[in-house]
């Protein structure tokens, strides 16, 4: 297993981008450009667990592959983790109670609950004692911060022992406060604000995403480590469009 969860904590500047896109290729070839991480989007994106599990098979141990999964739920944690991710990303965590089931379900006994099986992370049997053993240290347990309730409760989640990270989440935010969007309104700036205010105070690693790498770059002064810029299907579209927009204005 990767080194992820510790340069996470130690909140070294771990540069990566969104994967969405089924074919494990694609991952391939991110990885060989050299991104420390990947963001792999199991919430809004449509992978199902094979395309996980393919995904995974193709790059895992080469970088940290942190799989977002659609909520809260103890069947998905385990699945993703049982599949042999380093880390997973939940959203719409927006209170401690939820964060502490998070980790909870992320972690063995006696820290948690999670359940034990035989799957890809454990080497399908070959290494279970050894993969059990160290996944309580290992595997990196990231919450988003994207609704205004999360905001209002930050200090608290805060608190929940087992977090390792906040991935905040603006654009989600803004919708929350009825503001779809508009990441630069003051109200959603002062809440994005509060959120990595609380984080900095207590060490606590913070995550950004953009979908271009100005935004996540402006982050950093701000203390955010976990970088996310763009996605597959994104870099993808500008590449190709710029490709096709100079061999169409050639003379």
């Amino acid at each position: 297993m990767s080194n992820f969860r510790q340069r996470l904590i130690n909140r070294e500047r771990l540069v990566g981008t969104m994967v969405t896109l089924r074919d494990p290729a694609v991952a391939e070839i991110l990885v060989e450009i050299g991104f420390d991480w990947l963001f792999i989007d199991g919430e809004h994106g449509p992978l199902e667990t094979g395309e996980l599990l393919g995904i995974l098979q193709a790059v895992a141990g080469r970088v940290g592959c942190v799989v977002r999964i659609p909520q809260v739920d103890e069947g998905a944690i385990k699945t993703v983790l049982d599949l042999g991710a380093d880390g997973i990303i939940v959203p719409q965590v927006n209170s401690a109670e939820q964060a502490a089931q998070v980790v909870q379900y992320a972690r063995y006994a006696p820290v948690g609950s999670r359940g034990v099986g035989l799957a890809r992370a454990h080497g399908y049997g070959l290494k279970f004692q050894e993969y059990v053993e160290s996944a309580n240290e290992n595997v990196a347990v990231i919450v988003q911060a994207e609704h205004i309730d999360a905001v209002n409760k930050i200090e608290s989640i805060l608190e929940v022992p087992g977090i390792d990270g906040i991935q905040l989440g603006p654009y989600d935010l803004s919708a929350s406060m009825g503001k779809m969007g508009q990441v630069d309104d003051p109200e959603v700036v002062a809440a994005i604000k509060r959120v990595t205010d609380a984080c900095n105070a207590v060490n606590m690693p913070l995550g950004m995403f953009g979908v271009s790498a100005d935004p996540v770059a402006a982050s950093i002064a701000d203390g955010y480590t976990l970088l996310c810029g763009s996605v597959d299907a994104l870099l993808l579209i500008g590449a190709a469009k710029k490709m096709e927009q100079a061999l169409r204005e050639t003379k």
